[in-house]
Parts: structure tokens; sequence; C-alpha cells
């Protein structure tokens, strides 16, 4: 790409959202959005590779995903805190579908709330533990450099690419750690949002904005996702209690975000690089 002469822009918004031909890897691919996300850009015409630590589940989900929509799908199994294993993962899709030149960091561990039944609430910051944070910033942030390194290089080769990273509404906001009161509990044991959470995904907004201005002259554009908590199993005090935080009076389905990877990942947002597009029912706007 010629700097400061704009690409051809798509001959309509139809063709701006056109993902055929492109290539798409998404990691934490086997979860419950990774799958919502491989949805998404299979239904407009990308082949997608699902990575997920959990190998079966990620050929699993890809089978599934290519039965019900077509195109092509394949699981790979990956460490992504192994840079050997993210190198490997990249030929590997290279090989069987073509070079990605869309990558969504999805995978993280989301640490629990609830104790280990020991008295001693381990989401509490005076309790986490040391192993707990290196193995959530390792999967959090670590494999998101790492994959964006591997896969980023290879775009900005292409000349064209982007990377769209998964944050939360509690990268840019606080938890309120009212919403996971127990009642009878004493203070010190009460459970809490884990701090490696909030970390996680405020530094991928800040992966976000040093990707934006690292590649733009190779093409490739990097923005974030800036979801609100979605329907999983929940409870119903738990929902009541976070329901009344959202103006949209709910929590997101778990469909609600497809549209929006769509939009980051394609053509449609060509003019968007390093933001981050909030979808969370208002709940950051109160």
């Amino acid at each position: 790409m010629t700097k400061g002469i704009p690409p051809q822009a798509p001959a309509s918004l139809k063709d701006a959202f056109d993902l055929s031909g492109r290539v798409a890897v998404i990691t934490g691919g086997a979860g419950l959005l990774g799958i919502k996300h491989g949805e998404a850009l299979m239904e407009l015409g990308a082949a997608v590779a699902l990575v997920d630590l959990d190998e079966a589940r990620a050929n699993a989900a890809a089978a599934d995903l290519a039965k019900r929509i077509g195109g092509k799908a394949i699981g790979i199994g990956c460490n992504i805190t192994d840079e050997a294993a993210v190198v490997a993962s990249a030929a590997r899709v290279t090989t069987e579908l073509g070079a990605a030149n869309i990558l969504v960091n999805n995978a993280a561990n989301n640490p629990k709330v609830e104790g280990d039944g020991s008295g001693r609430n381990f989401s509490r910051l005076e309790n986490f533990p040391l192993a707990a944070w290196n193995l959530d910033i390792a999967v959090g942030l670590t494999g998101s450099f790492l994959c964006s390194r591997v896969f980023g290089a290879e775009m900005a080769k292409a000349g064209k690419g982007v990377i769209v990273n998964i944050a939360s509404d509690l990268g840019v906001m606080a938890p309120d750690q009212r919403l996971y009161r127990k009642d009878g509990l004493p203070e010190d044991q009460q459970p809490v949002k884990p701090v490696t959470y909030s970390v996680v995904k405020a530094g991928l907004i800040g992966l976000t904005r040093y990707l934006a201005t690292y590649w733009p002259d190779r093409g490739v554009r990097c923005n974030a996702l800036v979801p609100g908590g979605v329907y999983a199993g929940q409870d119903e005090v738990f929902l009541g209690r976070v329901s009344n935080l959202i103006p949209m009076g709910r929590m997101a389905h778990q469909d609600e975000y497809k549209g929006a990877v769509a939009f980051l990942s394609s053509d449609a947002s060509s003019y968007m690089n390093g933001a981050f597009l909030t979808v969370d029912g208002g709940r950051t706007v109160w």
C-alpha cells in the first residue's frame, strides 16, 4: 500500500462485508464466544481456523461449523503461550487454508470468583495465587502478543490484514464487586472478580493501540471489541443485580456480538484503526 493513497473502496456495502477468500484465525476458538466469532466470519465467506488448547473440542467445533454453515473450518490444538507452537499453527493454517489475513485474539482464562472450600477465597487480592496471576497473564496477554507477532508479521508481508482483540467492559471500568457478594459470608471471604481479568482486558486495549500504529503502512489494522457480559447460565441473583446496572436491563445473548466481530474483521471498518468498539447494552455509559 502506498502511503497516503487510499486503497480501492469496495463497490458496495455488501461487498465491504464480504469475506470470501479470507482466512481467519480465532484463538480460544472452541469456547462459548469463540465459536460464535467463527460463525460470524464463516457466514460472510471466510475460511476459519479455531485455535484452542483443547484440540478435540477445536476439531469438533470446526466440524460442526463446516456442517452447519458450509465452507472450510479446521481445529488446531495449540498452547498460545508457546512461541514454537504458535509458529507451527501458523504454518498449518497456511498449508490447509492459505495465509491468514484476520486474527481474532479471543483466548483468555476466565478466573472464577468462587472459593475452593478452604475458607480462604482465592479470588480476593490478598489470597490470589501468583501461579494463577502468571497463567492468566500468559494466556490473555502473552498469547495475544505472540499470535499478533506471528500472524501479524505475515499479514504485513502480504500487505493487508486485520487484528481484532476481544477485550471487555471491565477493561475500561472497574468491576463492581457488589455483584458477587454472598449472604452470610464474612468480608474477608466474600468472592470478587479476580484482578487478572481487569488487567488482561485493559492490557489488550493497550496492545490494540500499539499494534494499530505499528503496521498501518503495511496494510494491517488493529481494533478491539469491548463486550459486556453474556448469558451463560449465571444464577438469578447475579442476573438481577447486573441487569440493574445496564440501561437495556439485560446482558447479551450469545449471538449479539457476531455483527460487531464481522464489522471489525471486514472492509466495512476499513478506516477504523486503534479504536475499541463498545457493545455492552450501555453499561459503561452509567
